[in-house]
């Protein structure tokens, strides 16, 4: 029987959370440039710096049971966002999961001393294989609402969201020129393992800028040993 290191090794690609930890929070300019394509891109906004907190590695991911591969990023105006690739195909207590993540984080600030208006945004995205929300939107954003939708906080005050990012919501046979960037990428999450002998990675690797750059760090796994 594969051992859990050589079955990651024969299957490694961007819905593996170590890989997805690997290639964007890696301690170097290529995986941080990538990192601030998929933010800018899920979060609808430019992010021009950003700052992985557990930029560490696991050692020996062989031995560890269920690790939390999580990243932790900072914006450069301290913007604080947890981010997340959820593979496990189950809807079990995971908005219950993420709700507590948000809180646990929005809570971790040091407030002595400062006023509750310094409190930083803080967001929890998370990639989805499921399909969790019942609409027909790849991406949603949870903000504190009441029953009508009225926003508790002006919008402009709201500092605690939750981004959630659906990916069996993509239809995977759309055709490339009617996607947008949002469902181009998720779908080189989906099969970038297969690199060249898939027409539409092909063609958005020969094409695409952010997706050339991805494919870079993805080949990085292969030549580190991670990926036969």
């Amino acid at each position: 029987m594969p051992t859990r290191i050589e079955t990651f090794m024969r299957n490694a690609n961007l819905l593996i959370d170590f890989a997805f930890k690997y290639v964007f929070g890696e301690d170097c300019k290529e995986a941080n440039d990538a990192l601030k394509s998929l933010l800018t891109e899920f979060l609808e906004r430019k992010v021009h710096h950003v700052v992985v907190k557990n930029s560490e590695l696991v050692k020996d991911y062989s031995k560890m049971k269920n690790p939390r591969l999580d990243l932790l990023v900072e914006f450069d105006d301290r913007t604080m966002v947890d981010l997340e690739m959820q593979l496990r195909q189950t809807k079990d207590h995971l908005s219950i999961r993420f709700s507590y993540y948000l809180a646990r984080l929005h809570s971790s600030q040091e407030l002595e001393g400062k006023y509750y208006g310094e409190i930083k945004e803080t967001i929890v995205l998370v990639f989805f294989n499921v399909n969790l929300i019942d609409n027909n939107r790849m991406c949603n954003t949870f903000t504190l609402k009441n029953e009508d939708g009225l926003s508790f906080v002006k919008e402009t005050e709201d500092r605690m969201k939750i981004r959630t990012v659906e990916m069996a919501k993509l239809d995977v046979n759309k055709p490339l020129k009617e996607m947008n960037e949002q469902e181009k990428m998720i779908y080189y999450f989906l099969n970038c393992h297969k690199g060249m002998d898939d027409s539409k990675i092909k063609v958005m690797i020969e094409s695409d800028g952010v997706i050339q750059m991805l494919e870079k760090r993805v080949e990085t796994i292969s030549d580190d040993g991670w990926k036969k």
